[in-house]
């Protein structure tokens, strides 16, 4: 895989004068402003018979403005300067116009166009020429890469308890203020590259290089994450480069009028379960593409880094379709791995850390594939962190298959501490994927239809209630703190939103009625959510001030399964689970030396019983326990 990747590399080198020129190709394709006025325009369509430019500047003559052909399957078009201005003024509508092999004209849009709307009455999306006078200029620096990350998963659309597509003005104002308070360092943003089908959340893109105009400008969105700086926020994309949108009209499928520009062509170019395209990683140009685009975000937008959307997808010729991992190598290692697709991912790590070694990637693999982060000169994928996706998975199992006397402590333990040595994990109790239509969110699980009746103080608190706030906490506390060496909440989940996420779509009438976020519940004194909303929030500031997610993983003192307790060391913290249903315990005894309550998942802010004493501190004896030589009574 080295080798593969090094002779990528080299020939880059040779053949392109580099990775920093390779890579930075977004300036010269698409339509760009000269510094003398003029517009230079260059287009990879080796389908194409002719290429020309309309719009707007021309009276849409589709004929006016022919590129110019070049070798491997390139175009470019020179428009002089008229009076020393822009012959294509800011705000103009461009097309594409592809003279196919059939001999159809095509009017497309450019695959690196920076900008596209769709007017409310109309279906497809028009491409916009982006050149405004004067663009955002950023203010803030970056902040330093962090050690570890406590992220707080959003879509800029749904962040606003209004039933409509929210802002990023919105956010800026609105929302990052909520992430900061709460304790998050890390803001990772979903749906930002242009997807035509909302509902698609994001994951069916359409322009790469275009951030979502549903929600504003460019510069909106230069400014929104500007002012996360400003807070100390890491900002993360969400990018989607293991597939890419169906759609012809507004998107890259048959952009030059075949079905390989970009893509595979036939069985191999079509996701069978995601009805999508699938990109050829072994194409010279469709690695131009992806790399020029992740440097895209990062010079132009300031993103610190990306969380790589449905990397097994990539990795593998099956795509993780029907398909279970066990961990065992032969799964890993052979030919139905797909080389291309995983040298792309160490190229585009190399990149990334050779460039912006600030960065941060995140690679969404559930397939657990060995050294995918580790570094490229070992072989390994490039990236800083994985998801650990066996972990939700296994409190819904928990939660959905099991009475709360037959949960295996053990089988708790060994699920939040199974992983690879030195690959570092990005832990979480649920994200996006379980607040889904179809899907149950932690909180809905747990407390389901009382959630809408049951959660106000002046209402006496049910069992149902009383249980799943509880668990709610302690399970988020012992994913956070066992889990990985960084943690992920998806927006609302960490105050147990009450209802799901959809999307407005014909099956549901085009409401946009689950397609918000209730923040206003936290802020209702006689509301429930406020203690779950406040937990979160000390748990976060609690690790700040501790920092166990950078520290080594946790020494487990005791998983006892009879007792339902757990209990471990990490960052100079004792961490202590009672997960039994009824049962209570005085004098019990656990490794320590010096105890002190920091957090108690019973305090009365979090909404518990209030049953322990703050105010004690407790000195260890030298009575052996679990191996150790000193333990106290808790």
């Amino acid at each position: 895989r080295y080798s593969l990747f090094y002779n990528h590399l080299k020939n880059i080198e040779e053949s392109e004068g580099g990775l920093d020129k390779f890579t930075k190709s977004y300036k010269t394709f698409g339509v760009n402003q000269l510094a003398d006025g003029g517009i230079y325009c260059k287009e990879w369509a080796p389908g194409a018979e002719a290429v020309f430019l309309a719009g707007d500047f021309n009276g849409w003559n589709p004929f006016s403005h022919p590129y110019k052909k070049l070798e491997y399957g390139k175009w470019e078009l020179f428009i002089p300067p008229e009076d020393g201005c822009s012959p294509v003024p800011h705000g103009s509508k461009l097309k594409v116009v592809i003279r196919a092999q059939n001999g159809a004209l095509l009017y497309r849009i450019s695959p690196w166009a920076r900008y596209v709307v769709r007017e409310e009455d109309k279906v497809n999306y028009d491409w916009v020429h982006w050149n405004p006078p004067q663009s955002y200029i950023h203010k803030n620096p970056s902040p330093k890469r962090l050690k570890s990350l406590r992220i707080y998963e959003s879509h800029v659309g749904i962040a606003s308890p209004e039933g409509k597509v929210a802002s990023y003005k919105n956010f800026t104002y609105n929302v990052l203020p909520r992430i900061k308070g709460l304790g998050y360092n890390c803001v990772q943003l979903m749906a930002i590259m242009e997807h035509a089908y909302y509902a698609s959340f994001g994951y069916q893109v359409t322009s790469f290089f275009a951030a979502s105009s549903r929600y504003g400008t460019p510069d909106d969105l230069k400014e929104m994450i500007d002012v996360a700086h400003s807070m100390g926020i890491t900002v993360l994309l969400d990018v989607v480069h293991s597939h890419a949108s169906k759609n012809s009209e507004d998107g890259l499928n048959q952009f030059d009028g075949t079905d390989s520009c970009f893509f595979h062509s036939g069985y191999r170019g079509n996701h069978q379960l995601w009805d999508s395209r699938l990109f050829d990683y072994a194409n010279w140009e469709v690695l131009r593409f992806l790399l020029s685009n992740l440097r895209m975000w990062i010079e132009d937008y300031r993103f610190d880094g990306f969380r790589f959307d449905g990397v097994t997808s990539m990795l593998y010729h099956h795509h993780g379709i029907g398909t279970g991992f066990s961990g065992d190598y032969n799964e890993y290692f052979g030919l139905h791995v797909d080389e291309d697709a995983l040298c792309y991912l160490m190229l585009a790590n190399h990149m990334i850390n050779s460039l912006h070694p600030e960065c941060i990637t995140i690679a969404e693999d559930v397939s657990g594939m060995p050294a995918l982060c580790r570094p490229v000169a070992e072989g390994g994928g490039g990236f800083d962190y994985r998801l650990a996706m066996a972990i939700p998975d296994k409190w819904i199992q928990i939660i959905k298959e099991l009475k709360d006397e037959d949960w295996n402590m053990g089988n708790i333990v060994h699920t939040l501490t199974n992983r690879r040595y030195e690959e570092k994990y990005i832990a979480y109790a649920e994200s996006h994927d379980q607040a889904l239509v179809g899907d149950k969110t932690l909180a809905f699980r747990l407390m389901d239809a009382e959630m809408y009746t049951n959660m106000s103080v002046l209402m006496p608190l049910t069992p149902v209630i009383d249980r799943g706030i509880q668990l709610h906490k302690m399970i988020r506390l012992i994913t956070h703190a066992l889990g990985g060496e960084s943690y992920l909440n998806f927006m609302g989940n960490e105050f147990g939103h009450p209802e799901w996420l959809d999307f407005p779509r014909i099956g549901n009438n085009e409401s946009y009625h689950y397609a918000r976020r209730q923040f206003n519940l936290t802020e209702d004194d006689l509301l429930r959510y406020k203690f779950l909303n406040a937990f979160d929030r000390d748990m976060n500031k609690l690790e700040e001030r501790f920092g166990w997610l950078a520290s080594p993983q946790a020494y487990v003192s005791e998983k006892h399964e009879s007792n339902k307790v757990i209990a471990f060391e990490r960052a100079g913290l004792i961490f202590i689970f009672n997960f039994h249903p009824y049962q209570s315990y005085v004098d019990y005894r656990v490794v320590a030396f010096k105890y002190k309550i920091l957090l108690d998942s019973d305090a009365g802010e979090y909404g518990g019983h209030q049953r322990l004493d703050h105010n004690t501190e407790y000195f260890s004896e030298e009575y052996p326990h679990n191996y150790r030589p000193n333990s106290i009574m808790v």
